[in-house]
């Protein structure tokens, strides 16, 4: 198993305007990208990815910044998989996927 230390996180925090018909396909198809590119929601608009290392996370960041939406914030933080495993969760439980995706390798559904 590889080192909690060395295995990252990507955190995406994004708000993007939904007022118009346009800007909510924008909503739809920059969340679906997310999702079919291994993307988990921790939150409404708080999605998660892991990366075996910084290298592959480094690279993925150059194709992610070709598809931003043009409007909105957005905003990228990347953390250790332990870092992300001391995080304080207040009120709630772990949501299924969050349960499974770990940094294990073999993942059982």
């Amino acid at each position: 198993m590889a080192s909690p230390y060395k295995i990252m996180r990507l955190i995406l925090f994004f708000d993007l305007p939904m007022n118009t018909k346009s800007e909510r396909r924008t909503y739809s198809r920059f969340r679906k990208y997310l999702i079919n590119n291994g993307f988990t929601m921790v939150q409404f608009s708080v999605y998660a990815k892991i990366f075996p290392n910084r290298s592959s996370l480094d690279n993925y960041m150059m194709g992610l910044r070709n598809n931003l939406p043009k409007h909105g914030s957005i905003r990228a933080m990347a953390v250790t998989e332990k870092q992300y495993s001391n995080m304080f969760l207040l009120v709630g439980d772990k949501t299924i996927t969050e349960k499974a995706i770990t940094e294990d390798p073999m993942v059982i559904l």
